[in-house]
């Protein structure tokens, strides 16, 4: 096996292997990445422009009695939103976009997670999927409202979102996505937002077990940050485990067979001996 780099939303289910092939798209990344930060700041001026002169252009929505999606924050929106009840924010913009720092929430005894997705045509991993979701369900089960948001509150944000319905109050895709639009008229996902929600809505339902054989957990280029790539790309390394269980262990997975590759010149043993549950290619 081999690391593949994970063009966010997008995978070949062609593969019987379970192992799914992913199409490198760096140059496309790079472009969107590009464009995202020029239009950047004259979007975000545009949609303050809107939401001073239309009542109805609000910069954040109530979706459920201890959810809100909306735009990115401003640091002067903190305090609002502290007196709001909200106690967690998850943030899914890139570190440009992000206008408020961690620290400051954290003085205004809000959490913060961050989730840093590409503009306009990528949708959150479904890893990522799994934290925010599961994040907005602890806060709302002890009564701490959450904000989700990206840039204008449209289609990352909203992918988050829509799976929560789907999976904590048991919705239908569709479903979700018409009662968010009849809160927030103006969300809009792009075609690899929607299949990240249909995705997570198919793992929801499956009756697969615990840790179905097949499922990957794909490193992409983010993971590697830190790491020397070409190294580790040597190894020839692939993880075959699932997301489905929770969190702990595809980042302990990911975590012990990098490290493991750097120190070793054979595969991920280490993995094979520690966590039984996950099998190494």
């Amino acid at each position: 096996m081999r690391i593949t780099e994970l063009e966010d939303g997008g995978s070949d289910d062609s593969c019987d292997s379970g192992v799914r092939e992913i199409v490198p798209a760096k140059a496309k990344r790079a472009i969107v990445g590009a464009g995202a930060r020029i239009l950047f700041y004259p979007t975000l001026l545009y949609n303050v422009f809107r939401n001073k002169i239309q009542a109805e252009f609000r910069w954040w929505d109530e979706i459920d009695e201890f959810l809100l999606l909306g735009a990115v924050p401003f640091p002067k929106d903190v305090p609002q939103l502290h007196q709001l009840g909200v106690q967690g924010v998850v943030t899914l913009n890139e570190p440009y976009e992000t206008l408020v720092p961690s620290s400051l929430y954290q003085t205004h005894g809000i959490d913060h997670l961050v989730i840093p997705t590409r503009d306009y045509l990528y949708a959150p991993s479904f890893v990522d999927i799994c934290r925010a979701v599961d994040f907005i369900h602890r806060n709302a089960s002890s009564e701490r409202t959450t904000y989700v948001h990206c840039k204008a509150g449209r289609g990352r944000s909203t992918t988050i979102v829509l799976c929560y319905l789907v999976k904590y109050k048991h919705m239908t895709p569709a479903a979700a996505l018409e009662y968010v639009r009849s809160r927030r008229s103006r969300v809009l996902l792009a075609p690899s937002q929607w299949r990240a929600v249909e995705d997570f809505s198919k793992m929801v339902k499956s009756s697969a077990p615990l840790f179905p054989a097949g499922d990957a957990v794909l490193i992409t280029e983010a993971d590697l940050e830190g790491y020397d790539t070409g190294m580790v790309a040597s190894k020839e390394l692939s993880i075959i485990t699932s997301c489905r269980f929770g969190l702990a262990m595809p980042v302990v997975a990911r975590l012990s067979c990098l490290l493991s590759a750097l120190r070793s010149t054979g595969g991920c043993p280490t993995v094979t001996s520690q966590l039984p549950q996950i099998r190494a290619c």
